[in-house]
This record gives C-alpha cells, structure tokens and sequence, in this order.
C-alpha cells in the first residue's frame, strides 16, 4: 500500500502544533458586551429567556464595565430600558433618560479603557416598540425618525459615548447621524452602522431583555432574510455615508453575509452574536446535550473566521476568560 506524501494531520497532532497554525482566534479586544440598564431598578433583574443575563441597575452596570475593561473587552453596548414610554420615545432624547445618564456612568466608571457604545434607536423607548415615529395609518415614518435619530445622537454624544449604533435599518441613518454629530462639533463621536440588519426570528429573547411593546413585526424596514446581495448593499450605502464600522445582525445564520461583506468593504466588520443565538446554547447545555465552554468558544470562532473583526456577544466577558486559560 502506498502510504501518503502529504500529511496535515502532523500540524493537528499536538495542542502546541494546533495553537501555532491556528488561522482564526477569538481575542477579548475583538468582543463587545451588550448591557441592559433598566430605569428604577435596586439590583439586577434577571432575564429569564437569556440565563445569566440581566437588566442592571446604574450601580451594577458600573461594576458589570469595569469587569469588562479588566478583562480587556474592547467595548460595552448600552441598552437603557425606560420606566415610561410614549409614542415618540422622548426618554432616549432627554438627557436625563435612562441610557443617557448610563452612558454618563459608564464613561466616569471606565474612561478610556472601554469603547463605550450605545444604540442608536427608539424601539425601546415607544409604546408601539417600533424602531421610528409612525404616520397616522400606522406606518414607520422613515424621514421623521431621521430626525428624532439626529437628535438622539446629540444626546447620546453630549453624555459622553464614544460610538453610536444606529439600529433601526431607516434609508439614510448613517449620513444624518454622521452630519448632525459633525455640525454639533461631535466629530470625534464615531458610528458602528447596524448595515445588514435581518428580520429575524432569532431575536425573540432580545423583546424580553428590552421590555417591548411590540405588535406585529418589523418586516418593512429590517431585511428579508432571503437576501445577501441586499445586505452588501446596504452595507456599502453606509459607508459612502460615513460608518466607521459596519455590522451584520443576527450572525450565525448569516455567516454567509459576513463574508461578502468582509470581501465588499476596508473598514472593519462586526456581526452581533444575538439573544436566540445565545439562549439557544445555554438552554441545549443546561440539558446536558452540548459541551457548553466548547460551543461558546466554536460559536465566536466561526463569527471572527466569516470575516467579522469584531464579535457583540452576550458571552463576551465570560469568553475572555476562557480564551487566556
């Protein structure tokens, strides 16, 4: 028998051999915590569709970033979730709302040893739970939300954060966002673009962890599943507008996605790792069916090796544990 010439199973025979070939790591500078700070709270609250994950209080979201710049995470993304809603989500404009003052917090808590980000959108601050102000007849309104986005984004900055995620998929966010930081004398603010956003049925934990009030669905701003080519098309339309960092979200499911996208662009790439991304893993390891470590860790690999540079993940400070064992 003729034994073979080319052997890549000597590179896979020691950890030593493995670790030095390896093509793809998970770095803790690569990940992104999302935190939810909810309005009124005493201590955290845990969400029970999300193990481990929790609606903090302004106290132990200090102590939740401080964690993360410790472990060198290289940014937090701030959720606020507001005692009242109304039917334009004035408490993400007031400066005295909720995420405004957490971003106060955050940046006081942290300084420059975090990215501190924060969404950029209206869902968790409407009673409607729709991403923009609605017409009469019930319709997201796309140029009046550009203007409550532009407004938000003032606040956002005045509180300090140092990037802002514009989130709600309205046609010509990145641009108004990008022209009223600039004209606020806000340049230096930079913008993580939620580009390839998908309507997606992964995000159901996410609606808990946020309180929302959504009815019905948001099929006619978010993207259709379906399609890739849209995706690296939206894409490209923010960064002709000024993102710094574009995003695709869910990420598993949209792998493919992230790569045209990594291939399209030279800026850097993120992918958010979503709330159904992650409750699935932790409820199929809470019934003893996966090795739970293992799969958190081969989830982010398969995230950064589709081409994102940056992974959001609800893991992100536990995975940095795991990486610098």
């Amino acid at each position: 028998m003729e034994t073979p010439l080319v052997r890549p199973r000597r590179l896979r025979r020691t950890p030593a051999l493995r670790r030095m070939v390896a093509e793809t790591h998970v770095v803790p500078s690569s990940l992104v915590l999302p935190v939810f700070v909810r309005e009124g709270l005493d201590e955290p609250r845990p969400i029970a569709s999300m193990p481990g994950v929790v609606q903090h209080s302004r106290d132990s979201l200090k102590a939740a970033v401080s964690e993360a710049a410790e472990l060198g995470l290289g940014g937090v993304m701030l959720f606020g979730i507001p005692e009242h809603k109304d039917a334009t989500g004035s408490g993400g404009i007031d400066p005295a709302g909720v995420l405004n003052l957490a971003i106060t917090d955050v940046v006081a808590e942290v300084g420059d040893q975090l990215t501190v980000m924060s969404d950029l959108c209206l869902d968790e601050f409407t009673d409607h739970g729709h991403c923009g102000l609605l017409t009469p007849d019930g319709e997201v309104d796309n140029d009046q939300t550009l203007a409550a986005y532009a407004e938000m984004a003032l606040a956002q900055a005045a509180a300090g954060v140092d990037m802002v995620g514009p989130s709600g998929m309205m046609d010509g966010q990145v641009a108004v966002v990008r022209q009223a930081l600039d004209a606020a004398e806000h340049s230096h603010v930079s913008i993580l673009a939620y580009s390839a956003k998908y309507a997606s049925a992964f995000f159901g934990p996410f609606r808990e962890a946020v309180d929302s009030s959504l009815v019905g669905d948001r099929k006619t701003y978010q993207q259709d599943p379906a399609n890739a080519v849209e995706g690296v098309r939206e894409v490209l339309l923010d960064v002709e507008q000024g993102a710094d960092i574009v995003m695709v979200k869910p990420a598993l499911a949209y792998l493919d996605v992230i790569r045209r996208v990594r291939d399209a662009v030279d800026v850097p790439v993120a992918a958010y790792n979503i709330s159904g991304e992650y409750s699935m893993v932790e409820a199929a390891a809470a019934n003893g069916w996966i090795d739970r470590e293992a799969a958190i860790l081969e989830t982010l690999t398969s995230i950064r090796r589709a081409g994102a540079d940056v992974v959001l993940t609800y893991w992100a400070s536990e995975a940095a544990r795991l990486v610098r064992r």
